[in-house]
């Protein structure tokens, strides 16, 4: 029975599906239904609509200038810039400027009245506002002292003052360089100046003379050519204040001796006679007493004499040629 009730139950089955069929065509597609109209989004608060296209302002030209990004939330906004001014950034300059930018129209920068006044070398005697420079007693008094323990014959003259810095605090006109050696003509110069030249010709001039030229005798005088004299360095009509100006200056022209002829300062540079000799010595020799030695050998202004003065240098430097 059982047997039979399972055979009806599939023959029922067998029935059921022959007669069931597939259709031709599958479900035709459905067309989308329209969808339902939706508002804009609301705004998002502490923003404002933005404007229409129309009230758009133009860009403003930014050379080379990237679009900022929007600030982050852990940074400050960037600056705004001020309202009615440019944001085009001002370029930057090709080389680095030495200091505050030029107000505009200015070709150099404002000088002070020192800069713009022309250098010593450009200017006259009387544009350059020198004054005398003041002498101590106590160092006069030491000075003098010493010549006459030379016996350097001297007399002390009143103060020279020749207006534009020309002058000596306390001058002295020397008649003898050393006792038996004559100053011609007179020199009237500093202390300090005479003193120098006392002990050249005492310690480097005669010995010199006397190894070189024995047969000369001793020197008898030294012929000067310029000592104080008011006017600026190599006579010119600018530059700087002669030393000779200031009585630090005395220039030597020759030396006589007792027999034969005067030995007279000239270039020398090729001569190979003791005489020679002698005046390249005393010349070397200078600049252990004087700050400044110039000799023919230094320029055309000095091809007749030597200039000897005793100017003060920083740090001692002095100046021999």
């Amino acid at each position: 029975m059982r047997k039979l009730s399972i055979l009806a139950i599939l023959l029922a089955a067998t029935a059921i599906l022959a007669g069931a069929r597939l259709p031709l065509h599958g479900p035709l597609p459905q067309a989308k239904p329209e969808p339902a109209e939706t508002t804009s989004p609301a705004p998002l608060p502490d923003k404002a609509e933005p404007p229409a296209p129309e009230d758009v302002p133009a860009p403003q030209p930014k050379p080379d200038a990237k679009e900022p990004e929007a600030p982050a939330q852990d940074r400050p906004p960037a600056p705004q810039s001020e309202p009615g001014k440019s944001e085009a950034s001002t370029p930057a300059p090709a080389e680095p400027m030495q200091g505050p930018p030029l107000p505009p129209g200015r070709l150099k920068s404002p000088q002070t009245p020192e800069e713009e006044e022309k250098p010593p070398a450009e200017q006259t005697l009387e544009e350059q506002h020198l004054t005398i420079e003041p002498e101590s007693d106590a160092e006069h008094a030491e000075c003098a002292a010493a010549l006459q323990a030379l016996g350097v014959v001297f007399k002390e003259t009143p103060r020279i003052d020749d207006g534009n810095g020309c002058g000596i605090d306390k001058p002295i006109i020397v008649s003898e360089a050393l006792p038996g050696i004559k100053l011609k003509p007179e020199a009237t110069i500093r202390c300090p100046t005479a003193l120098a030249l006392a002990r050249w010709i005492k310690e480097s001039v005669v010995p010199a003379a006397s190894a070189a030229l024995p047969e000369q005798g001793r020197i008898t005088t030294v012929n000067q050519a310029t000592s104080y004299m008011c006017r600026l360095r190599n006579g010119a009509e600018t530059g700087r204040i002669s030393e000779h100006a200031r009585g630090n200056a005395i220039d030597i022209a020759s030396f006589h001796f007792e027999k034969g002829d005067d030995v007279a300062v000239r270039s020398r540079r090729g001569d190979s006679t003791l005489t020679g000799a002698f005046q390249r010595t005393v010349s070397a020799a200078g600049c252990l007493y004087f700050t400044t030695v110039l000799d023919p050998e230094s320029d055309a202004a000095h091809e007749t004499h030597f200039h000897l003065d005793v100017i003060d240098r920083k740090g001692g430097y002095r100046y021999c040629h």
